[in-house]
């Protein structure tokens, strides 16, 4: 792979020379490759064909769980979410002690290590809200929930430029990575001043089936806003809006 230079960009094919346009430029790479038959039946391609099967499977399980918290990651998600969270997949899957090489799986693996994922790389939770909180899975009761103390938001909650509002957000999914269905529940504030007033006692609970045998994931977030003539604007379309995995509840 190699970076183009000069004025003039290239898009496309010519001769074994491949240009094309990523979020890291203009980039061009030598066609080649083995043929897709040779990796699909030769022995000599076993590894190959096992780190597929996983890494096929790792970006399926990412889709389903970014897809369960569509409704607030879609408020803050970056434009790498799901290569990055394909990524802490693969660490899962690689955790199942019990599996094949070539067959293991999210629910053999550890969930768990999904733990503090951020959605948004660019603001991080942990950035962002300094105010402490509590965070609890009740897997019998099927609830999962999120208390925060009250706060001064001028002091516990850095904002980026031009904020006057936020709101803290919250989700708790029930996720079965086989059947690729979910059961999510959500939470919010209203729309609060960023100001030196104390904010009340935060206390927001997602409900989810009750004794449910599936991975459980709490998120908390935060959404930006901007007030102009009484109307509330998202802050740069939300691109420093944080939310991550505060806490997994695995099979």
């Amino acid at each position: 792979m190699a970076r183009q230079k000069g004025i003039i960009k290239l898009k496309g094919t010519i001769g074994d020379i491949t240009f094309y346009k990523t979020q890291d430029g203009h980039l061009a790479r030598e066609k080649g490759g083995v043929d897709a038959s040779r990796i699909k039946n030769d022995p000599a391609f076993q590894r190959t064909r096992e780190n597929g099967a996983e890494f096929g499977r790792a970006g399926k399980a990412g889709k389903i769980l970014r897809t369960a918290f569509r409704s607030l990651s879609m408020n803050s998600a970056d434009s790498r979410v799901a290569s990055r969270l394909t990524q802490q997949m693969m660490k899962v899957i690689k955790a199942d002690a019990v599996s094949d090489r070539g067959l293991r799986n999210v629910l053999d693996g550890e969930t768990e290590l999904l733990t503090g994922f951020e959605f948004n790389a660019l603001g991080k939770l942990g950035n962002s809200l300094y105010a402490p909180f509590d965070s609890s899975i009740d897997r019998a009761a099927g609830t999962l929930d999120v208390n925060i103390p009250s706060f001064s938001p001028l002091a516990m909650l850095a904002a980026p430029n031009g904020t006057t509002h936020f709101k803290i957000v919250s989700a708790g999914a029930e996720v079965d990575f086989e059947a690729e269905t979910y059961v999510i529940g959500t939470s919010a504030t209203d729309i609060l001043p960023w100001n030196a007033v104390d904010t009340d006692v935060i206390s927001q609970s997602n409900g989810v089936t009750p004794n449910s045998t599936k991975p459980l994931f709490l998120v908390v977030g935060v959404e930006f806003y901007q007030e102009v003539n009484g109307t509330m604007y998202p802050l740069k379309n939300g691109s420093y809006n944080p939310l991550a995995i505060v806490k997994v509840s695995g099979m």
